[in-house]
């Protein structure tokens, strides 16, 4: 929407479904090629500022790349604007599950990862000593909204509220790392159809290479579901 042109790649679906696997070359190329092996389509694309894509790089933001790759499949005559879902690690899936609560383009949603964006995430963790660090999160929540001239984004917790009645998988590591452990308030907070995976003997969004078989056959379940049988 700012002008900035990001580079992508698409390999068109063989199953009526299409499927954002984000962030682009940096992270789920195995996820993209475990749903092309079930039919699906799948974008990939870098974000702003990294690989091949113009602009400078966020923290913050960057919902505005995930509604641009979902205006360029929404205009392909391929692709089915009511089967589109998001496959999303770490910043991706906090990205998916942002959009997919602005927006009604994305139909479901797996968020490997998803974790703190700013002070007000930090402020949902569990336990008191949390408040040892709420000076250094409230510091870096500031400065990082002066260098981008961006505001924090809104709260994850809130904000998956507003996905239902489209599904929503979350999976987050046993060796939680920025906050995974906050998929269980993300998962109570959403509406169903909703699904939560604690994968404990994973790192993070490690979950494929640790259960290969099985984390293939949950989320090729997942969209399924959600993308294919909806018809």
């Amino acid at each position: 929407s700012d002008g900035v042109e990001l580079a992508g790649w698409y390999v068109s679906s063989r199953n009526g479904a299409t499927v954002i696997a984000f962030p682009g070359r940096s992270g789920p190329q195995p996820h993209a090629r475990m749903l092309i092996r079930h039919g699906y389509g799948v974008l990939l694309f870098d974000p702003r500022g990294e690989g091949e894509s113009e602009g400078d790089p966020y923290r913050w933001g960057g919902e505005r790349d995930v509604k641009a790759a979902l205006t360029f499949l929404a205009g392909r005559p391929d692709v089915d604007r009511g089967r589109i879902g998001g496959l999303g690690l770490s910043l991706g899936g906090e990205l998916l599950l942002q959009t997919a609560a602005e927006s009604n383009g994305l139909k479901a949603v797996v968020s490997e990862g998803a974790g703190m964006r700013s002070i007000r995430e930090h402020l949902e963790k569990p336990g008191t000593a949390k408040w040892l660090s709420v000076p250094a999160w409230a510091t870096t929540t500031v400065a990082t909204a002066v260098f981008s001239n961006h505001a924090p984004p809104p709260d994850l917790t809130e904000l998956v509220s507003r996905i239902a009645p489209r599904p929503t998988f979350f999976i987050y590591s046993g060796r939680p790392l920025g906050g995974e452990e906050l998929n269980r308030k993300f998962y109570a907070a959403a509406g169903e159809p909703k699904t939560l995976w604690k994968i404990g003997d994973a790192g993070h969004t490690d979950g494929l290479a640790a259960h290969p078989r099985e984390y293939e056959r949950r989320v090729i379940a997942f969209f399924d579901r959600a993308l294919l049988q909806t018809r």
